[in-house]
């Protein structure tokens, strides 16, 4: 999907979201092969580490 289509997807999900967690991740051309966002107060984390962006989870409470 384009990037446009993507964001419009996102903004409706956001809308909807309320007090839940959601995650959107998608391919793309960097060293890692994807990217990723997240809502909420959701486990993953999005993090940097040296360029490349990682998936940190937090612990289950």
């Amino acid at each position: 999907m384009t990037r446009r289509i993507r964001e419009m997807i996102w903004e409706q999900i956001v809308g909807l979201a309320e007090d839940g967690n959601v995650a959107i991740a998608w391919a793309t051309n960097t060293e890692s092969g994807f990217d990723f966002q997240t809502y909420g107060n959701n486990r993953r984390i999005p993090i940097d580490e040296d360029g490349l962006r990682l998936v940190l989870f937090q612990p289950d409470t």
